[in-house]
């Protein structure tokens, strides 16, 4: 029997751990729906973005004292990246007009298909609704997309996220009524 998982804020301290875990989700769990070279080009526009962290948005999933899984949500404009991406917008979103954001979400390789990101969706939509927010929108990778359409989220639009080498990353903006 698995253990049961259990939820709690990161903390600056979980950092080393989160990176560790996003490398090996992107690494181990992406190539099954990507190419070798656009399972590469991943780590470049995917990855931690602090600022959730700072917010008190982001969640740890732990099981039998392993890290589970992570995600966020966000109130702020920056769809999907990294602390090291381009194009990222800090700006605070309206709830009565905008979607809040879900993010960055992973699991650790070893514990798929047990509920971690159900558990994270549920509780990123929980609080996005607790401070005023109607809807959620998220760019979700090809490998979450399955996940988020069995929890009513709807293709909104397929796009590419460009890298420096050239390879474009394939993703799709989702999004979901509260």
């Amino acid at each position: 029997m698995s253990e049961p998982l259990s939820s709690r804020l990161a903390t600056p301290a979980d950092i080393p751990a989160l990176k560790v875990l996003m490398e090996r989700s992107i690494s181990l769990l992406l190539p099954a729906f990507l190419s070798p070279e656009e399972v590469t080009a991943s780590h470049e526009v995917m990855g931690l973005d602090t600022q959730l962290i700072a917010d008190g948005t982001y969640f740890v999933i732990e099981a039998g004292g392993a890290i589970a899984g992570c995600g966020g949500w966000s109130r702020r404009a920056t769809l999907f990246g990294g602390d090291h991406t381009s194009g990222r917008d800090a700006a605070l979103l309206d709830p009565a007009t905008e979607a809040a954001r879900v993010r960055a979400m992973y699991t650790d390789p070893d514990f798929t298909r047990r509920g971690v990101g159900r558990l994270i969706l549920s509780l990123c939509e929980e609080r996005a609704a607790a401070e005023g927010f109607k809807s959620c929108e998220m760019a979700a990778t090809m490998g979450g997309e399955p996940l988020y359409t069995a929890c009513g989220y709807h293709r909104i639009e397929p796009f590419e996220a460009e890298t420096s080498s050239g390879v474009r990353v394939p993703l799709v903006r989702m999004g979901k009524a509260l």
